[in-house]
Parts: structure tokens; C-alpha cells; sequence
């Protein structure tokens, strides 16, 4: 018999190619969605289709119904609004989602977090044994913190078979909201450097990041721990815009760079404004942006490689292409 697994998020960005994966795999998918979502890569791909919200206890309990594997990708992301928003998603959804999964005989639980839950700092190989920090600088990193330390501690007390997975920047086709975001930015020539552009990125293709989560099911050892996931090549914060850039025809960014301490001066001035006024976007200018465009973001998958055999499938280059390919045959 195939193995039953339960897709949270299935009509995102992750959850979509995750779904494809696991049908080509054999397995009978099920892809909880939101009513009005667009469900086409799912019924396109073969999967089952259930309506429904994470917040509804009764959908969720129907849809884990004879489920092996639940693939929890579904969050709130951001990196601007209330972090009651975002834990109210990210946290109290997913305390739900386990709730209704005790007892069950779960294969896998497989949690996506987030590099973003390390302190925003200079990373130089950073591995999973780094100390989180109990404040975040905004209100996504602070609601995967403590969506993680929620999903281990039922892991360690009712037995909830979870694994976690720690992914950099994601990018890849059928990206609708970061790269076409940027993409934009760069083409009204809004994106400077902060510092020379040399920092590395901490990015991964959607492919690899789904190779290892299918890996994340299978091993027996996965349970209980946390990997940290990207491409596991060094890619700076220029070379991954200047792909893009060149990949869909725009101009790269140009001129000098914002020293770091400046640019952490204005994203303190611009979210201290922004907050004061009530804004419902976010200004220019972010914690979040700042460490996306000027930390160092370097981190060691070698415990994903030694425990789940992880290696990244879809070099940088190769993944960079079909990302902009694709982007250009929608534009």
C-alpha cells in the first residue's frame, strides 16, 4: 500500500512542488487548503484536495484521517505586523495540528522552520547546536522560534514523531510573492547593497529543500532532531542578485553599498517611524531586509549530510535558471 501523507500549505510555493514530489513517489497526497485557494498545481499533480483551515479543529482532524506523514509547511510569513499575527498562525494553528495528531500512528511529522530563527548575526558556519534567542527582531522569527521549540516538546512528551527542518532563503519556479517582488525593485533600480554585496546568502533551490524533507520522512533518526538546509555552496548576496537580474533582463543594482552600521541606524529610525504611525506596510528599510541584503548568513549542513544523506541535487546555477525561466514565461 502507498503511504498516506498530509500536505499543510499544499497550494504555496513549497507545499505545491512537495506535493508533485510525493505523487511521483507513489504516495496518496492529501493537500489541506484554504477555501478559495488555488488548488490547480494539486489537481494538476493528481493529489486529493480537502477544504479546509488549520485554525478548524474538525477539518483537521478529517484531514489526518488514515495519514502516515504530515508535511507542515503552511505559515504566516513576513517580516512586518503584530507578532500576535503571526503566532496566531505560526504557533497556536500548529499547537492544534499536534494536538489532533497524539495518539496517532504517525510515521512523520515534518515541521518547516526556518534559518531565521538564529540570532541576527554575522553566521560563519553556524550549526544546529547555537543557542536561539528568546527575542526576535521581528514577528515571523519570533512566532518559527517558538513554533519549533512547540513542535519538539510534543515530540518529547506525547510522542509525536517530529523532525524539523531549518531552510535558508527558498527560491525556485512558481515563487509569487519574494522573487517577483524583487524582481520589480530591481527593474525601478530601488535595491543597494549593504556593504560590498560580498556577505554569503543562505538560499535554497525549493527542489533540494523537497529532497530533503522526503529524506526527513524515511530516516528513523530524523525524529527528535533539527537540520539546518540550504545548497550548500557559498553564494553572496551579489552573485544571487545578479543572477536574477540577469536571468529576467533587468539592470543590476549599482553604486556603493550603505555601510552596515548606517543601514542598522536607518532600519531602527524607519520601523521606530513606521510603528508610530500606525503603518500597515512595512517601510523601506527592516531588520528583516537588513539581514536578508547585509549579514553574513553562513551555515553548516554537514549534520543533514551525516544523519539523512543529504546532498543538494540542484547546484546554484541550474536552480537560479529555472527559477528566472520560469519567471520569464509568466511575465
Amino acid at each position: 500500500m502507498s503511504t498516506t501523507c498530509l500536505i499543510t500549505g499544499a497550494t504555496g510555493f513549497v507545499g505545491g512542488h512537495l506535493a508533485e514530489a510525493c505523487v511521483k513517489r507513489g504516495m496518496a497526497v492529501r493537500g489541506l487548503a484554504r477555501p478559495g485557494g488555488d488548488v490547480s498545481v494539486l489537481e494538476a499533480c493528481g493529489a486529493t484536495v480537502l477544504r479546509g483551515d488549520l485554525t478548524d479543529a474538525a477539518s483537521v482532524r478529517a484531514a489526518l484521517e488514515g495519514a502516515e506523514v504530515v508535511f507542515h509547511c503552511a505559515a504566516k510569513v513576513g517580516d512586518w505586523g503584530p507578532v500576535e499575527d503571526y503566532r496566531a498562525v505560526n504557533v497556536e494553528a500548529l499547537r492544534g495540528l499536534l494536538e489532533a495528531c497524539r495518539g496517532r500512528p504517525l510515521q512523520r511529522f515534518v515541521h518547516f522552520s526556518s534559518l531565521g530563527v538564529y540570532a541576527a548575526r554575522h553566521h560563519h558556519g553556524t550549526d544546529e547546536t547555537a543557542p536561539l534567542p528568546e527575542r526576535h527582531v521581528d514577528g515571523y522569527t519570533q512566532s518559527k522560534v517558538e513554533s519549533e521549540r512547540l513542535a519538539l516538546q510534543y515530540q518529547r512528551e506525547h510522542g509525536v514523531p517530529v523532525a524539523v527542518l531549518r531552510p535558508g532563503f527558498i527560491y525556485g519556479p512558481r515563487d509569487r510573492t519574494v522573487l517577483p517582488n524583487l524582481i520589480d525593485k530591481l527593474r525601478r533600480r530601488e535595491v543597494r547593497y549593504i556593504g560590498n554585496g560580498r556577505a554569503a546568502m543562505n538560499c535554497i533551490f525549493v527542489g533540494n529543500l523537497v529532497d530533503a524533507a522526503l529524506l526527513a520522512m524515511e530516516k528513523p533518526e530524523a525524529v527528535g532532531q533539527v537540520y539546518n538546509v540550504t545548497d550548500g555552496e557559498t553564494v553572496s548576496k551579489r552573485r544571487f542578485i545578479e543572477a536574477v537580474a540577469d536571468g529576467v533582463g533587468v539592470p543590476r543594482p549599482s553604486g556603493p553599498g550603505a555601510p552596515l552600521w548606517l543601514a542598522r541606524i536607518v532600519a531602527a529610525w524607519m520601523e521606530g517611524m513606521a510603528r508610530r504611525r500606525g503603518a500597515k506596510e512595512a517601510p523601506q528599510l527592516t531588520q528583516g531586509r537588513l539581514k536578508f541584503l547585509g549579514l553574513n548568513l553562513d551555515f553548516s549542513i554537514e549534520k543533514a549530510k551525516r544523519e539523512l544523506g543529504y546532498r543538494p541535487r540542484v547546484p546554484f546555477e541550474e536552480g537560479m535558471r529555472q527559477t528566472t525561466d520560469w519567471y520569464k514565461r509568466q511575465a
